[in-house]
C-alpha cells in the first residue's frame, strides 16, 4: 500500500527578511583570563605570576580583543568554588556583561569538581558569555563544548580524587615514622627549629607556663582569659581577645608536655576538604617526648586531673574562686556554690551554700558559710596539722614513690592495647571474608555483632586504664607540690594562706550541726567546730 504523500508547507521566518542594511561595524571581544595556583610556595608562586603575565599580554595582543582583567586566586585548592574571591569577582563581572571571553589554562585549574565547572559554564552560556579552556582546546559555545567538558571535567576530579588521597597516605606514612609539624603561625610556645622540629619561643612559653600556673592556683579559664586580655598579650592568632576555647586548648594540649597525637582530625571529603574530629574513624599516632616540652609531664598531668575534677560542676565554676568544687555538702553530698545577699545594699555579703539546698523535696540542713569564717576554720585545722608536721612529712614521702610506680598499670595498658589491635585486626579480616564469599547473614551479623562488642570492651578497658595512670600521675604531683610546703611551713600559721589551701586541701565537709571536716592530701581528716554565734543578716536570695 503506497504511503500518502503529506501536504507540509514551510513558514518562513520574518527575521530572515529583515531589510535593513548589515552592520559593518566591527565590535572586539572582551576579553579575561582565570589564572589559580594551589599552594603559595615560591615554585607555584612563580608560576602564578608568569600566568599573570603571559594573559595580560596575549590578550593585549590581538587587535580582535579588548582586555577586561586578569582574576586570580592564589594558595588555594580548587576543589570547590567557595573561597575563591577572584574565580567569584569573575563570574560576578561576567553575568553583569562586561566579559565576552574567558580564558583559563585547564578545566583543571578553572575548578576540580565537575559540578561546579558545569553549573558556572552553563551560568556563562545563558549569557552568551564564552570560556576557553587552552590545554583541552575547549570552546564553551561549541556545540561539542559541554559533552567533552563533562567528559574532562570528570576526570579532573577523579585526578583530585587521587592526589588526594595520596596526600592523605603520604602524611599517614610520615606519622607512622613519627615525623609531624604544627602550624606554628597560631601556635604559641613554639617555633619550626632548624632540624624541623618544634623549638621553644621563651617568651612565649612564660606565658603558657603562666596559664597553667594560674589554672592550678584555682582560677577559672573565663578568669585566665580576661586575665590575658587585660594585659594586652595577644593570642596565638594575634588577637586581642583571648576566647574560654583558647585557654581550654593550651591547657589540654599534650604537645605542651612533649608529646604528639597525630590525626586527631582528619578530611571527612576531600572536594569540600570538610575537616571532622577523629574519634576513631581513622588511625591516630601518639609519638611520647617528640620535642622539647615547656610544661613538665607531671604538671600537665596534674591540670588534666584538675580539669576532670571541676568539669562535672562547670556552671557552678564560671565564677573565680579557690573554694570551687572543694566544698561538700555533708548530707546530700553536692558542692557548695558562692551566693550574694543584698546585692544593691551597704549589706552586699557573699556567703557559700549548697547548690541543692532548695532544689530536693526536703532543705539540707547544712549551713551556709561566711567565707572568713572558713578562712579561719583553715587556719585553725592547718595549725592542728602541723603540730605533728614531721609525722605528715614522713606518711607523704612514703606515698611519694608508692604513686611514682606506675609500671604495673602501664604494662596492664600495653597488654590491653595489643588485645584491641588483633581484634580489630580479626574484625576487618571477617568483614572481608564477607564480601569475598556468599555467608549466612544471620550468622555474620551475630558473630560481628560479638566481635564488634569484645572490641568496645577492650576500649572501654584501655579507657579505664589511661584515667588510672593520670589520676595516680596527677595525685603524685600534688604529694609532691603538699610535701614541699609542709617543709616550708613553721609550726604554725596565723592567717589564711591561698597557695597552702589550693596545695594542701582536698576537700571541706561540711555538716548539720556545723562540724567542717578538711581532708588534706596525705588524706588525713580534721575537724574543726563552726563558732556558734553567727549575726544574723536579713535573707535576700538574689544571686
Amino acid at each position: 500500500m503506497a504511503t500518502p504523500v503529506r501536504n507540509v508547507q514551510k513558514i518562513e521566518s520574518r527575521n530572515s527578511l529583515n531589510p535593513a542594511a548589515p552592520n559593518t561595524e566591527h565590535q572586539k571581544r572582551r576579553v579575561a583570563a582565570y589564572a589559580r595556583v594551589s599552594t603559595d610556595s615560591d615554585e607555584q608562586l612563580s608560576s602564578y605570576e608568569a600566568q599573570v603575565d603571559f594573559y595580560t599580554r596575549h590578550i593585549q595582543s590581538n587587535p580582535e580583543w579588548e582586555f577586561v582583567n586578569v582574576y586570580t586566586d592564589e594558595g588555594i585548592s580548587g576543589t570547590n568554588t567557595k573561597k575563591r574571591e577572584g574565580f567569584n569577582r569573575m563570574v560576578a563581572d561576567a553575568l553583569d556583561g562586561r566579559i565576552d571571553l574567558i580564558l583559563t589554562k585547564s578545566i583543571s585549574r578553572f575548578a576540580r569538581n565537575t559540578v561546579d565547572t558545569l553549573t558556572t559554564v552553563r551560568k556563562l552560556k545563558e549569557k552568551n558569555v564564552e570560556v576557553y579552556f587552552e590545554k583541552e582546546n575547549i570552546y564553551t559555545l561549541d556545540a561539542k563544548g559541554e559533552m567533552m567538558i563533562t567528559i574532562m571535567s570528570s576526570l579532573a576530579q577523579e585526578e583530585s580524587r587521587s592526589i588526594s588521597e595520596n596526600v592523605t597516605w603520604g602524611k599517614r606514612r610520615s606519622m607512622e615514622e613519627g615525623k609531624f609539624s604544627l602550624a606554628y603561625k597560631c601556635f604559641l610556645g613554639y617555633e619550626k627549629g632548624e632540624d624541623g622540629l618544634p623549638q621553644i619561643v621563651e617568651e612565649e612559653a612564660r606565658i603558657v607556663r603562666k596559664i597553667y600556673q594560674m589554672f592550678l592556683d584555682g582560677k577559672t579559664v573565663r578568669t585566665i582569659a580576661d586575665y590575658l586580655t587585660g594585659q594586652g598579650i595577644p593570642t596565638p592568632r594575634g588577637k586581642e581577645k583571648w576566647p574560654v576555647s583558647t585557654i581550654i586548648s593550651i591547657l589540654t594540649n599534650e604537645k605542651y608536655k612533649g608529646d604528639a597525637l597525630l590525626q586527631k582530625t582528619y578530611t571527612a571529603d576531600f572536594l569540600t576538604k570538610k575537616s571532622k574530629k577523629n574519634h576513631g574513624e581513622v588511625p591516630q599516632y601518639y609519638i611520647k617526648d617528640s620535642h622539647p616540652a615547656i610544661i613538665d609531664p607531671a604538671t600537665f598531668d596534674l591540670v588534666q586531673q584538675e580539669m576532670e575534677r571541676r568539669r562535672p560542676n562547670r556552671r557552678q565554676l564560671h565564677k573565680s574562686s579557690p573554694f570551687n568544687a572543694k566544698i561538700i555538702c555533708g548530707q546530700c553530698g553536692s558542692y557548695y556554690g558562692r551566693k550574694v545577699w543584698h546585692s544593691n545594699s551597704k549589706y552586699r555579703k557573699q556567703i557559700w551554700r549548697c547548690n541543692r539546698k532548695y532544689e530536693a523535696e526536703t532543705v539540707c540542713d547544712t549551713p551556709n558559710i561566711d567565707v572568713s569564717i572558713l578562712e579561719a576554720a583553715f587556719v585553725k585545722a592547718f595549725s592542728q596539722m602541723l603540730s605533728d608536721k614531721e609525722q605528715h612529712i614522713v606518711r607523704l614521702e612514703k606515698m611519694l614513690p608508692i604513686l611514682a610506680n606506675v609500671s604495673d598499670l602501664e604494662k596492664q595498658l600495653d597488654e590491653a592495647q595489643n588485645r584491641h589491635a588483633e581484634l580489630m585486626s580479626a574484625l576487618r579480616r571477617y568483614m572481608e571474608e564477607n564480601t569475598r564469599q556468599i555467608q549466612n547473614q544471620a550468622e555474620y551479623n551475630r558473630r560481628f555483632s560479638e566481635q564488634d562488642a569484645e572490641c568496645k570492651r577492650a576500649e572501654e578497658q584501655i579507657t579505664q586504664l589511661k584515667e588510672e595512670i593520670l589520676a595516680q600521675s596527677g595525685k603524685k604531683e600534688q604529694i609532691s607540690r603538699c610535701l614541699e610546703e609542709l617543709r616550708k611551713c613553721v609550726d604554725t600559721i596565723e592567717e589564711f594562706d591561698l597557695g597552702l589551701w589550693n596545695s594542701m586541701v582536698e576537700s571541706v565537709t561540711v555538716y548539720a550541726d556545723k562540724r567542717l571536716v578538711f581532708l588534706f592530701r596525705d588524706e588525713t581528716k580534721v575537724t574543726v567546730q563552726m563558732p556558734i554565734p553567727q549575726k544574723k543578716v536579713p535573707y535576700n536570695n538574689a544571686e
